[in-house]
């Protein structure tokens, strides 16, 4: 007997453009397209050409007009600042429309880019929307980014205008970004006609005269601005992502897909309904920020929360039960990395019991895999669903989830679920074809990609061809690594290059962190491959204990090392591991393995752009040399 997700996954295969036109409907359009689907120039697929719209106007104004002009729209909530400020939709669309009247009145307009280099602050998502709403192509890069990586970008974007603020807050410091704005400006070759600077009291920021304007003061001086007609093919904005290393890939997101994609997602996905409570506990630099922060809770008539702090130390591990509080959050999207570090300090959950937690109804994670430990942590303590989704800064929404509004299925620790609605996800071999159920091989999505996943990459064609398409003829490369059960659901165990070789054996490292995870005082784990010159890689683990834990160290890492031989077996060789205090991470909670990995092999790295704290390396560097790894021979 079928249900709503197997009749909608069916038809998205077998009629793309009947079913996403049908979907299209829920969206305000200035023009219909001429068709939904154009595969006139493949692999450049693109949807819903010809059709004209305008995304700021389907975020704010469209809500004003239809009856949720006094409903929240954005709520600011700030633990560093202690402050809250909360915006309707009509408060929202006077503050769009009048940085939207900044930006005009600056010389930027349709087809302009647009950097926005900003803290966790309503003017971030403000600035965003304005650019939306006249046709501009924001390209937002993490408030903090050091002054070289900003000037790669502004470089490759060409920006006619930046935007940004004197200084970002994290716990016990504020980042000043004057310096460093200023810094990659001097380094770039393109120099941006202005630059607005939001003042923030907590740093005061010098403005070049004839380049930078005062936020407020511009504001002030503004006439509101309407919305543009923009081709739903033309960017929305430029979102650059390079993994842990290489240069920075311009990622496009068009203005149709997206929007229509986006929206259907948060009722099909999220399960929720105009009015609702939505929080995408991120950042607005990382994709999560871009479409579960800004636009689609806005898109579908939801009141989005932007926070300014922490899961844990602004002030304690109770953060996010305080926001879940305060504001009857329903849904709360976050990364596992943020539960784990809940679960680290208050393994209990001793300090939800403070909280009136009857308005929150379901937990997302995703950004990292979830480790079925802290699933039923979670599980165990929240009392909620918990429902791990898998996707890509590249995808733009998820490829993989329970999609709970559409059927809820039963979960199975360690998988995000089936394949979405349009995501034909295939498992392949190095010879490009389908592998069995339950062998590991290539994560593939076969082409054409449904709307709202990239175009293409920002003035690099080619680019996009040679990282994406060219391995798997026909099939888009997710760079993920898994497999599909026999019931359909899908496992991502590793990045392909996570996939180790030990004595000609394919070995997941996401399947021995699972077992690792397991461990009783393991709060969070990793693990990598590191070069042998008997059997070509061997795992090696990263332990980070539980708070409190007094137990020997070595003590748990014979435990360890015994359970990965019990349940993968003596093939896959893990010997040994390393207790350490942290783990090293970009600022969305992603594991940085790789350079772990050339650490340990004693390789040249670059440092992340978007490492959290670049101290961690010697950390994770003496915790090597404490174990015996001397480069790639342990000594």
């Amino acid at each position: 007997m079928t249900n709503a997700y197997d009749e909608a996954y069916r038809r998205a295969l077998e009629d793309p453009e009947g079913y996403w036109g049908d979907v299209a409907e829920d969206v305000r359009w200035i023009k219909k397209w001429d068709k939904v689907l154009d595969d006139s120039n493949k692999p450049f697929y693109r949807w819903f050409s010809g059709a004209e719209v305008n995304t700021c106007f389907n975020a704010v104004d469209r809500h004003v007009e239809e009856g949720r002009a006094d409903q929240l729209a954005l709520i600011y909530d700030s633990p560093v600042t202690g402050t809250v400020r909360k915006y309707t939709y009509r408060e929202l669309l006077d503050e769009v429309s009048l940085f939207a009247g900044v930006l005009k009145a600056n010389g930027v307009t349709k087809g302009d880019r647009v950097i926005v280099y900003m803290p966790m602050v309503p003017e971030a998502a403000i600035a965003m929307l304005a650019c939306a709403r006249i046709g501009a192509i924001h390209s937002v890069v993490f408030g903090g980014f050091a002054a070289n990586e900003l000037a790669v970008r502004i470089d490759d974007a060409k920006p006619k205008a930046i935007v940004s603020a004197s200084c970002g807050i994290e716990i016990g410091r504020v980042i000043e970004y004057m310096p460093l704005l200023n810094g990659a400006i001097e380094l770039a070759s393109h120099k941006p006609d202005h630059c607005i600077i939001l003042a923030r009291p907590e740093a005061e920021a010098e403005l070049t005269p004839g380049r930078d304007l005062d936020w407020a003061e511009a504001m002030q001086a503004a006439q509101p601005a309407d919305c543009v007609p923009v081709l739903a093919t033309d960017p929305l904005y430029i979102l650059y992502t390079s993994g842990t290393t290489g240069e920075p890939k311009g990622v496009i997101r068009d203005n149709g897909g997206h929007l229509v994609a986006l929206k259907w997602s948060m009722k099909n996905i999220y399960g929720v309904d105009p009015g609702d409570v939505y929080w995408a506990a991120s950042d607005v630099g990382w994709v999560v920020g871009h479409s579960y922060i800004v636009y689609a809770p806005l898109f579908h008539g939801c009141t989005t929360i932007l926070y300014e702090g922490k899961p844990v130390g602004t002030p304690d591990a109770g953060a996010f039960w305080r926001v879940i509080s305060d504001h009857k959050v329903k849904v709360l999207f976050t990364a596992p990395t943020a539960f784990r570090a809940i679960k680290r300090e208050d393994p209990d959950g001793t300090l939800m019991k403070d909280y009136d937690l009857s308005h929150f109804k379901y937990l997302f994670l995703a950004g990292e895999r979830t480790d079925p430990d802290t699933l039923h942590w979670a599980e165990e303590k929240i009392r909620v669903p918990v429902i791990d989704h898998w996707w890509q800064t590249e995808t733009g929404w998820s490829i993989a989830a329970n999609c709970i509004g559409l059927h809820a299925f039963p979960v199975k620790p360690g998988s995000p679920t089936k394949a979405v609605p349009g995501w034909d996800v295939q498992i392949l071999g190095p010879d490009c074809e389908p592998v069995k159920d339950d062998e590991i091989g290539a994560i593939c999505i076969k082409l054409p990609l449904p709307p709202s996943s990239l175009p293409t990459l920002w003035n690099a064609d080619d680019r996009f061809r040679e990282a994406y398409l060219e391995e798997y003829p026909g099939y888009y490369k997710t760079a993920d690594a898994g497999y599909r059960d026999d019931d359909g659901y899908l496992y991502i165990m590793a990045r392909t290059d996570d996939i180790i070789n030990v004595a000609g054996h394919r070995l997941s490292t996401g399947g021995m962190e699972e077992v690792l995870s397991n461990h009783q005082d393991v709060a969070e784990c990793a693990v990598i491959g590191v070069a042998d010159s008997l059997k070509g890689q061997l795992p090696l683990g990263f332990l980070v204990l539980k708070a409190g834990v007094k137990k020997d160290h070595a003590e748990i890492i014979s435990d360890v090392v015994s359970m990965v031989r019990e349940q993968i077996g003596p093939v896959a060789a893990f010997k040994t591991a390393a207790v350490v205090d942290r783990l090293p991470k970009t600022r969305s909670g992603k594991i940085l393995r790789g350079t772990m990995q050339k650490i340990a092999d004693n390789e040249d790295f670059k440092m992340p752009a978007t490492i959290d704290d670049p101290v961690i390396l010697d950390e994770i560097k003496g915790a090597l040399e404490g174990i015996g790894y001397a480069g790639s021979r342990k000594s």
